[in-house]
């Protein structure tokens, strides 16, 4: 694979013919890197400053829990009661306390830009960028509902805070729930500002904030007025960040309350309703809002998103290299709605279909009729990725395993036996160097791969064919194969900024480059997005069952 020199199809979703430029910066890699001074700063505030906030902070959720349980007491989850003034009381009590709360952890004033509209002009808020925990700071100010999992609602004392605010709900044992939410969502939109506002964090997980990644459509399926709001950490030390790869969530805590005072900005931005167009189409709307956030934030944009991230952290024994092209390839492959549903029986299918072809070379119209897509520029795009001598063919073996590696990154041997199946002989179930050569360089997302040390190492009889037991028997033996092997022989092949080997961050060391150990999505606001509705805005939406 290699990745072309031009890309045709458009980025942003309005039909210009453009090339977008990557961000400068990995958005899911946080580095802190703290002088002598800051060290020592940090030291003599943990052992002052530190403990007070923290045991404020938690009288503050204490004091809260009881104003929170009296005012959700026989509270109905579809219908919003008379705003008595008890309840208004309650309300604004909740709000003081929380401002309490965040001042004593050091944001001393929030900035805030713009007006705020009311629930009936633009029923939902997108936030951007979300980066932290700390976002929770516009929530806690108007105590507008959000989206959350089932399971926070069962969590002692944060459990009766969360209900206050009315979330919706999304739950994970159940598989209509995502359809359910954007009903639920779609029911109080469309009330006319009878139930509060929803905040949404579109893009579905933490970033650094160098960029926008790319938005979730769930916030923009209700087709339905929004507000833009972005949100800033004008810090010179950034403590705030908690993202994939970086401090850990309680690290993130620590050094925050250990700053004499923390900045906070909210914008409200001016409400956006989407055209006709845009009403039918939730990836075109999102991506327009994004591109307004933007450029209020003065930050790039990028097509990369959380999966994206997923794909380059997974726990194969082939971990994905800095330049690898499958970034790119599982972009298009999202864009051209070409992931399926069911991937083991379409993965087998398409092994099956190129193993019959037997290595034969195929042209952008048969590759195509293979996919069962249109001819598109986007189309183009990714079979330039294969088209690697420039002769407008490539072999769709080649698609296959990057296809498996993209659906299933951690699943390495599965994937090579489904290599091997398309490339071995018929008479002897094997294949040779140059076959795996192959295999590999297409498991990996690169042009080039030597794997001489690697055949020789498996190839013990000095057979000139290995067949997949051979290679299972090895990779069990040896799960380090990769950089035992390839990485040794391959110089400058070596993992991405976003993988590397996770460890744990310590308190103590003040460790710059600390990692988070959750493989789960951090934020506070969960993806609900249907599955059907993970479209792109060229119409080529065709999913696999």
């Amino acid at each position: 694979m290699r990745l072309p020199t031009k890309r045709l199809c458009a980025a942003e979703g309005d039909g210009k013919k453009m090339d977008q430029a990557p961000p400068i910066r990995n958005p899911f890699v946080h580095v802190l890197k703290f002088t002598p001074l800051e060290k020592a700063k940090i030291a003599l505030m943990t052992v002052t400053l530190f403990p007070v906030r923290l045991l404020i902070a938690a009288f503050m959720m204490l004091l809260a829990w009881p104003f929170a349980f009296l005012a959700s007491v026989g509270r109905s989850e579809t219908v919003v009661e008379p705003q008595c003034l008890w309840r208004r009381l309650v309300d604004i009590i909740l709000k003081i306390i929380m401002r309490v709360m965040w001042f004593a952890g050091g944001f001393h004033w929030i900035t805030v830009k713009g007006q705020r509209a009311l629930p009936a002009e633009a029923p939902i808020l997108t936030l951007a960028p979300h980066s932290s925990y700390f976002d929770a700071i516009p929530v806690t100010m108007s105590m507008a509902s959000i989206v959350m999992k089932a399971e926070s609602k069962d969590i002692p004392l944060w459990g009766t805070l969360i209900k206050f605010i009315r979330p919706v709900f999304v739950s994970r044992s159940d598989q209509d729930s995502r359809k359910k939410t954007v009903e639920e969502i779609k029911r109080r939109a469309r009330s006319g500002g009878e139930w509060p506002p929803i905040m949404i964090f579109p893009e579905g997980t933490c970033t650094n904030r160098s960029c926008l990644i790319t938005f979730k459509p769930g916030a923009f399926i209700p087709a339905v007025p929004v507000q833009p709001v972005v949100i800033r950490y004008p810090n010179k030390l950034d403590t705030i960040t908690w993202t994939w790869q970086g401090p850990g969530a309680f690290e993130i805590l620590w050094l925050t309350l250990c700053q004499l005072h923390n900045e906070f900005v909210i914008e409200f931005l001016p409400i956006y309703t989407p055209s006709e167009e845009e009403k039918r189409n939730p990836a075109l709307f999102a991506i327009n809002v994004r591109r307004i956030m933007a450029k209020a934030l003065g930050v790039p944009i990028t097509d990369y998103s959380f999966e994206d991230c997923q794909l380059a952290m997974a726990e194969g024994q082939l971990r994905l290299p800095v330049d690898t092209c499958l970034l790119e390839f599982a972009k298009l492959v999202r864009r051209l709605g070409l992931k399926p549903r069911n991937a083991e029986k379409v993965l087998q299918e398409y092994g099956n279909r190129a193993r019959k072809l037997e290595g034969q070379k195929l042209g952008l119209d048969d590759f195509a009729q293979f996919l069962d897509v249109p001819v598109s520029d986007m189309l183009l795009d990714m079979f330039a990725l294969f088209d690697e001598h420039d002769d407008n063919s490539m072999d769709i073996r080649e698609y296959v395993i990057a296809l498996s590696v993209v659906c299933r990154p951690a699943k390495t041997l599965e994937t090579m036996k489904l290599a091997f199946k398309m490339f071995e002989a018929d008479e002897d179930g094997a294949i040779t160097e140059m076959e795996l050569a192959v295999i590999l360089k297409t498991a990996l997302g690169v042009t080039h791969l030597g794997v001489s040390c690697l055949f020789t190492a498996i190839d013990c009889d000095d057979t000139g064919k290995l067949t997949f037991d051979k290679f299972r028997s090895f990779a069990e033996q040896h799960p380090d194969f990769a950089e035992d092997y390839l990485h040794t022989e391959n110089t400058g092949l070596h993992s991405g900024p976003c993988h590397g080997h996770r460890t744990t961050p310590s308190m103590s060391s003040l460790n710059p480059r600390g990692t988070a150990t959750t493989k789960t999505s951090n934020g506070i606001c969960p993806d609900f997005s249907p599955n059907d509705h993970h479209g792109t805005i060229d119409g080529l939406l065709k999913k696999h069952n």
